[in-house]
This record gives C-alpha cells, sequence and structure tokens, in this order.
C-alpha cells in the first residue's frame, strides 16, 4: 500500500485529536467537583485509552497493505462472532455446524475478498453459507427450536462476518483517478463511523432530551442523532480529499453512514435486550465487546461499498469486482 503524504495527514489528525482527548480529560477531571462529573470523565477516559490501542492496531493493518487489513477484520470478525454465538447460545447439537462457520466459511469468505474474487465474495455468505448451515444442523437430528438455534447462526454469519467485511472490501475496488489509494477511503469510512457514534454521544449527553426509542436504547436522543449528524456530515465533507468524492458527495456518503450506523446501532441494542446484557463483551477495556465497536460499522459498510462500487468503480470492473 502507498504511503502517500494524504494518508499521513489523516494519520496525524487522528492522533492529535487522541493527544488533545488525552489531555484534555486529565486536567477536565482534576477540576471536575461532583462525583458525577468524575464518573462521566472516568468514561471518556477509558474510551479515549482504548481509542489509542485500537487506532495504533488498525494504522498498523492498514500500513502493511490489504493483506494485513483483511487478516485484521477477519480477526475482528472471528471475535465479534463468537461473542454473537456467546450470548445466543445454541445447542450441543449445533456444535459441528459452528465447527465449520468459524474455522471454514469465515476463512473461506475472507480469501474470497483477500484473492479480489466478487462474484463469490457476494454470494458465498448469504447463498451458499445460508443453505449450508440448516443442512449440517438437520444432520445432528436435533429438531428442538430448530428454526431459531438455525436463525442464530445464521444472523451471526450476516452481521460479524458478512456485513462487517465489506469495510476491507473498499480496498479491491478500482476507482476512477484514484489507483492505489484505497487505504485513504477505508481510513476516512472509519473514522466517520466511529466520529459519529462519538458525537452522537457528546451532544446527547450536553443536549439530549427527545429519547428516540427508550426501551430499545435510552440514552439515543434526537438532539445527540442530529446534532452528530450533522456534525460528521461536516467532518466527512472536509475530508474529502482523501477520498473520491467532491464535498457534497462526501458529505452526502458520511449522511448515509450516520443514518445506516444509528440503526445498526439500534438493531443490536435491541438485541441485547432480548437475551438481557449490557454490553457484547469485555474484550475492549472502556468500550465493552468487539461487537458493540462494530454495530455501527456492520450496517454502514455494505452501502459505502456498493454506492462506492457502482458510482466510482471504473467501467471495467463494473462487471467484475
Amino acid at each position: 500500500m502507498n504511503l502517500d503524504r494524504e494518508l499521513v495527514w489523516l494519520i496525524t489528525g487522528v492522533v492529535g485529536v487522541l493527544v488533545v482527548a488525552s489531555v484534555l480529560g486529565r486536567l477536565l477531571k482534576r477540576r471536575a467537583q461532583t462525583e458525577g462529573a468524575k464518573a462521566t470523565l472516568e468514561n471518556v477516559m477509558a474510551r479515549t485509552r482504548a481509542w489509542w490501542g485500537m487506532v495504533i492496531i488498525f494504522t498498523l493493518a492498514v500500513l502493511i497493505g490489504k493483506t494485513g487489513t483483511t487478516v485484521l477484520f477477519g480477526l475482528l470478525s472471528f471475535m465479534a462472532l463468537r461473542e454473537f454465538i456467546t450470548l445466543t447460545p445454541t445447542k450441543p447439537g449445533d456444535h459441528r455446524t459452528l465447527f465449520w462457520v468459524f474455522f471454514v466459511i469465515t476463512p473461506l469468505h475472507y480469501w474470497y475478498l483477500l484473492d479480489g474474487w466478487y462474484g463469490m465474495f457476494s454470494i458465498f455468505l448469504p447463498v451458499y453459507a445460508f443453505l449450508f448451515v440448516p443442512m449440517r444442523s438437520a444432520l445432528a437430528g436435533d429438531c428442538e427450536r430448530f428454526l431459531e438455534r438455525t436463525a442464530k447462526i445464521q444472523w451471526g454469519l450476516l452481521i460479524c462476518v458478512y456485513l462487517v467485511s465489506h469495510a476491507p472490501g473498499l480496498l479491491m475496488l478500482d476507482l476512477k483517478d484514484y489507483a492505489g489509494q484505497n487505504a485513504k477511503l477505508l481510513f476516512w469510512f472509519v473514522i466517520v463511523v466511529e466520529i459519529s457514534d462519538v458525537l452522537q454521544y457528546v451532544w446527547g449527553k450536553t443536549c439530549g432530551q427527545r429519547k428516540i426509542a427508550p426501551s430499545v436504547s435510552p440514552n439515543k436522543t434526537w438532539e445527540g442523532l442530529l446534532g452528530g449528524g450533522l456534525s460528521t456530515v461536516a467532518i466527512g465533507a472536509l475530508l474529502h480529499w482523501a477520498t473520491p468524492y467532491t464535498a457534497l458527495q462526501a458529505g452526502g456518503m458520511a449522511a448515509l453512514v450516520v443514518v445506516m450506523g444509528f440503526l445498526g446501532g439500534l438493531v443490536m441494542s435491541a438485541i441485547k435486550r432480548d437475551v438481557g446484557v449490557k454490553d457484547w463483551g469485555h474484550a475492549i477495556a472502556g468500550h465493552g465487546g468487539v461487537l458493540d465497536r462494530l454495530d455501527s460499522l456492520c450496517f454502514a459498510a455494505p452501502v459505502v461499498f456498493h454506492f462506492t462500487r457502482y458510482f466510482y468503480s471504473v467501467q471495467e470492473v463494473t462487471q467484475g469486482f
């Protein structure tokens, strides 16, 4: 992957923001007067510390190139799928199916992505794996709650593997006047996804009054969505120089990320409410589990991927990858 000047600017900018957040968090915590303010600032500082680790790992993967990035996202999918299956348990009759899901189907899907085989990448999970899972489980002979158990595995594959894999899929696109620069597009996408979550949280904490779906996610407010969303759109548009989009198009793509990310987070919150947990796991200190960090990305990645592929790919690859 070419380490061009604009990619360096992106990485430097993210590191700069984290430095400012770390210093500012410590200063504000020292001046906090109430226990509530101290607790909130400690939560923010924990999130910032977690972000340092995630940014370092993600940056190293991007610098290595598409192989490193694909492997990283493959591992994230594996960990997220493990969290999903752990919190939506199946039965012993599904163990052999799960072995195939974790150790054959997931790696094979990411291999198709790394190989650039768009046809298999796009249909392997939603068609062949979708059919394989119930057939393999049926062979185990356990019919109790069969539909529910099968649907859990299929949903886990769809969310944690198929949808997530569209993020590194951005590296494989052959885009007009953008050859060798896809790492910047992926970096832009991840920045927009995560900063949308952060800004919605900040706006919601400071201005939030009207709850959107209190029974699903009581912390999500209209003020947080609109304030954080508009701020994210502005940032996405300002960073258009790192993408194949114009400023207006980058703003539109950022708006798609905001909407899909918000709805994705709402869906995943509904699942957590259903199973009675607050977080998917504890893999990331201050952030819950891996799937807690990927919930917005899951729903935004395929939309951005296919919009970009349809409107910005060079003509020769319109029928291929």
